[in-house]
């Protein structure tokens, strides 16, 4: 499932996007907001690369590896859509991640537009969320712009401030209600 938006290039990972991926999410800039921190070695990288190719096997959709149109072999982020535990509750994620050097650029937007257009049109779900970090600004912007409401909290990191859960409907999202 490949898709193309104005700037960007979304396509399923493969195993050669291994060193991009610990690249970005092993360092400590792009995770100041992750109580996990950064991954600490190409084995945990390996391991997230691993889940991501099996979730998209196993459900044809998933985290994209995300490039831009100019340079579509220079990967810039991960993210996209996936089934993802809420302490008991599985639901359909949206995340993303990117490289520094692709901040406030508004690649987060059009990448959660473009992953919020293919869970309600191409997959049919009746509704999609978020996790967000109560302190991480930006990515709440993000969300909110592109239709996202906080409905509730989720205390999902001990000893921290609960994370917001944000959630956009079909319904919603059709008729421009956001």
């Amino acid at each position: 499932m490949h898709k193309t938006t104005a700037r960007l290039v979304l396509r399923p990972p493969v195993p050669d996007d291994l060193d991009r991926l610990f690249a970005i999410y092993g360092d400590p800039a792009t995770n100041r907001f992750n109580p996990s921190g950064p991954l600490s070695s190409i084995e945990q990288a390996q391991w997230l690369l691993d889940g991501w190719m099996a979730h998209w096997k196993a459900h044809g959709y998933g985290q994209w590896v995300i490039c831009t149109r100019e340079s579509p072999d220079e990967i810039i982020g991960f993210g996209g859509i996936d089934a993802r535990r809420y302490l008991t509750v599985e639901r359909l994620n949206l995340g993303y991640r990117f490289g520094t050097q692709a901040w406030g650029k508004g690649f987060a937007t059009e990448l959660s537009q473009a992953a919020l257009d293919c869970a309600f049109a191409e997959l049919n779900v009746p509704e999609v969320f978020a996790v967000v970090r109560p302190h991480h600004q930006a990515s709440i912007r993000v969300l909110e712009k592109v239709g996202m409401l906080r409905i509730d909290t989720l205390d999902d990191v001990p000893g921290q401030a609960a994370s917001l859960v944000y959630r956009l409907r079909r319904e919603d999202a059709e008729s421009g209600r956001y």
